[in-house]
């Protein structure tokens, strides 16, 4: 089976949403998200996917909804996460969202691309902290510049 990857931004406070979008404003996440999917399966929920502002080239779409009828042109549709796998084949899988998703593939995700905003925005969706089954592996730590926040890029791995 391929690498399972969750792609996440997550503020001090444990925010990862306001309003269907994004709480804060971070071009360098925005660059460091298209790096990590780029090439990947990426699987999400049906409102994720229509946050985003369209089609990402060079990434598969698999949506995951409750919906029997729900569809979209560019998007594979799938009802759990098995058959999300399964559509994904040998692809790697990048699952970025919303949070129901994210908890659906944790147990059986190998790794975690953790964007750490070092801030504590409003927000209406939020993400807890990972539990000690993780360790870190890497982290690149940037300083807040003008309006965006201070950030780091962290690489979590399951303990073995």
């Amino acid at each position: 089976m391929s690498e399972i990857t969750i792609v996440v931004a997550r503020a001090a406070n444990g925010a990862i949403g306001l309003n269907g979008g994004l709480p804060w404003r971070l071009p360098p996440d925005l660059k460091h998200f298209k790096a990590v999917t780029l090439g990947t399966a990426m699987v999400m929920g049906r409102r994720t996917f229509e946050s985003l502002p369209r089609l990402l080239p060079g990434r598969r779409h698999i949506v995951l909804t409750r919906n029997p009828d729900w569809r979209a042109e560019g998007a594979d549709v799938a009802r759990e996460p098995g058959e999300a796998l399964a559509l994904a084949g040998e692809q790697p899988v990048t699952v970025i969202g919303g949070v129901e998703v994210i908890a659906m593939f944790l147990p059986r995700a190998d790794c975690v691309e953790l964007t750490e905003v070092h801030s504590e925005p409003e927000a209406d969706t939020f993400l807890p902290v990972l539990s000690g089954e993780w360790r870190e592996v890497s982290r690149e730590d940037h300083a807040a510049e003008g309006d965006c926040p201070g950030y780091s890029f962290v690489r979590l791995e399951r303990r073995v």
